[in-house]
């Protein structure tokens, strides 16, 4: 009798201690959308809003790396019509309206028009940038049209997503007119947001609580999982070298920073590795815990072309962060947990470390 109490006592310790490490993985959870999330009118108040504080934003940004106006003015409005096509991935009735065949002709057009509006407007247009995006662009809107859903095509989509950005497949199609204007991160955002949108309305993966306003809850969770990063996370940074402390940033580059990230690297991240390929490691492996340590390794890896390739040390770091983000999106049941540990984790090593 006490040996079978003491099995299960031990079992019973086991368990909680394999939910603990997992964070009490949970059921995917359906996105908890604000009620403005649901509807084009708060697709257009988004629309509105977003405008006018990109505009403020870009004039300031212009005006602090002395960007003149020449340039200035053609690369804001190329980021200005980029923003719808980046703002409708997070609206489930707006990608509804664009499934099926209009979701190709919406990829090409949110690819093209900025570059064009850009390109021509600084005078650095080439029929050899055009062609590369376009190319891009047809393959992504037509992977899931050609290609059936299934395990080596679905890694093979991710893996081009990752090809395109660390092999600078934009550096040859975004030239910087002068120095500090970074038109590169059209191209960056064009991807994010096609292949977002091909994975959402065509290959209809669980959107994973897909979106750019975090839940109470997320919030929570997202910061529980920053403090449990800080003791780990940044003595390893710091004992591998990778930071060192630095002056401390304003309080109004602080806010952008964290902004910045969380709206757009957090979100592309957690939702690519976290809401994306660790759900179908999940899926494949029907192993909770070998998902999110193969995740957060793969994570790392992804992370080796940061500074030179290959940083080992600023691998370790990412992986550790790849754990707690991905501990976060388990616990509950959204990436958006994860985004917010990610953007709080980035934002404090800008503020602070160099």
């Amino acid at each position: 009798m006490n040996a079978d109490k003491h099995a299960l006592k031990t079992k019973a310790f086991y368990a909680r201690s394999f939910e603990f490490i997992l964070g009490q993985v949970r059921p995917p959870q359906p996105a908890r959308m604000l009620r403005m999330s649901s509807s084009p009118g708060g697709f257009r108040t988004a629309l509105l809003a977003g405008w006018v504080a990109l505009s403020a934003a870009g004039i300031i940004y212009a005006r602090f790396k002395n960007i003149p106006n020449w340039a200035a003015f053609p690369i804001l409005a190329a980021f200005l019509l980029e923003y719808p096509f980046y703002l409708a991935t997070g609206f489930p009735a707006v990608r509804e309206r664009l499934a099926g065949w209009s979701l190709a002709a919406y990829i090409l057009a949110s690819t093209l028009l900025p570059y064009l509006v850009s390109c021509y407007g600084t005078g650095l247009f080439q029929w050899s940038g055009l062609v590369r995006l376009a190319a891009l662009a047809g393959v992504l809107s037509l992977w899931y049209v050609v290609l059936p859903a299934a395990p080596l095509y679905d890694l093979a989509f991710l893996a081009l997503i990752a090809a395109v950005l660390l092999g600078g497949y934009f550096n040859r199609v975004y030239r910087p007119p002068v120095p500090g204007a970074d038109v590169q991160v059209l191209g960056h955002l064009a991807l994010i947001q096609s292949s977002v949108m091909m994975l959402l309305s065509e290959r209809r993966v669980n959107n994973a609580g897909y979106g750019f306003l975090p839940a109470r809850s997320d919030w929570r969770i997202g910061l529980t999982h920053y403090l449990y990063f800080l003791p780990i996370g940044f003595p390893l940074a710091l004992g591998l070298h990778v930071i060192r402390f630095g002056s401390i940033a304003p309080l109004w580059r602080t806010a952008a920073v964290f902004l910045g990230v969380l709206w757009v690297v957090a979100l592309s991240e957690e939702f690519f590795f976290r809401g994306v390929l660790q759900k179908w490691i999940e899926e494949w492996t029907r192993g909770p815990l070998a998902a999110l340590l193969l995740t957060s390794a793969l994570y790392g890896l992804a992370h080796l072309w940061f500074r030179g390739f290959p940083n080992w040390r600023y691998a370790l770091v990412a992986m550790a962060l790849g754990f707690f983000c991905g501990r976060a999106r388990n616990q509950a049941g959204s990436i958006r947990a994860g985004m917010v540990t990610h953007a709080l984790v980035v934002t404090t090593w800008r503020a602070l470390f160099v």
